[in-house]
């Protein structure tokens, strides 16, 4: 169910609210692209900016607009564990496939910690759920013993590795067990986390492009031929802070209005000409 691309979806605003209607679009384009899952209130969707009845809002939507036609992994995550059963019970009861659990940010726990932090979900909502490992923007890294001790709960199925680091898909492999579930969580690297026994790809670049058929079939010729054209894409859309460069191009692509919130502010000229200039190399079209 969870395997090939899933897309980390922006939350759209038009005047300082979530634009309910550009989002459903934004859902239904997706889905008709071929995307094979769709992951609300992650990090692309502002999670941090958005208030409490907004983010379950935002997952009831997403729920809503795909309809059952492909998995919803609503993200779930909070350096405050209450918070973070309470979230992920909101999206089991809105018919989320799944949850996403960021590594709690700011506090610091050690792997002590971030074994009772998952653990306290996984024993209070019978939901899958995938770790969130993001060192770069969550400070902590949870190493592959811990996530190893994790995967032995029957709710904890997989993780989005942010980590970049090809060498530790086989490593968690060997220690959490062919049936773990590895999502690579940096389009930079897809490819070659596919490569190594990855099953998929959350990814922020499928917003507007993706990859996936050829290296879900092993088709790493054709993958690498697709992939080439979407580099400069991967770098563009982080050239400043994300998702200020998905959001241009999503509304130069007429998906959604390029709004973002504070402190997140809209690439600068040189950044929105960097971005266009990789969604002409990558060949995008208006979105009809």
């Amino acid at each position: 169910m969870f395997d090939g691309y899933l897309t980390a979806l922006v939350t759209p605003f038009r005047e300082g609210s979530v634009d309910e209607a550009a989002f459903a679009k934004l859902v239904n384009w997706q889905i008709e692209q071929g995307i094979a899952g769709l992951v609300p209130c992650g990090t692309t969707g502002e999670s941090p900016t958005l208030e409490l009845g907004e983010h379950e809002r935002v997952i009831e939507l997403c729920v809503e607009a795909a309809a059952g036609r492909v998995p919803v992994v609503a993200g779930t995550g909070s350096n405050e564990t209450r918070t973070a059963v309470a979230l992920t019970r909101h999206a089991k009861a809105a018919g989320a496939h799944a949850a996403l659990v960021v590594t709690p940010y700011y506090n610091k726990p050690n792997q002590d910690g971030l074994y009772a932090h998952y653990m306290a979900i996984a024993d209070a909502v019978e939901i899958p759920l995938f770790i969130y490992n993001i060192p770069g923007r969550s400070v902590i890294d949870m190493t592959v013993e811990t996530m190893a001790k994790l995967a032995r709960h029957p709710n904890i199925v997989g993780v989005k590795d942010a980590t970049a680091d090809l060498g530790r898909v086989g490593r968690q492999r060997l220690e959490c067990g062919e049936d773990f579930i590895q999502l690579s969580g940096e389009d930079a690297t897809s490819l070659g986390f596919f490569a190594c026994g990855g099953r998929g790809c959350i990814s922020v670049t499928s917003n507007v492009a993706q990859l996936a058929k050829a290296a879900l079939a092993n088709d790493f010729e054709t993958a690498r031929e697709i992939n080439d054209k979407l580099i400069p894409l991967h770098a563009a859309l982080f050239c400043s802070p994300s998702p200020g460069p998905t959001k241009h191009a999503l509304a130069r692509l007429g998906l959604c209005a390029p709004d973002v919130r504070l402190p997140i502010t809209p690439p600068d000229a040189a950044a929105c000409a960097r971005i266009d200039a990789a969604i002409d190399l990558a060949g995008l079209e208006k979105a009809a």
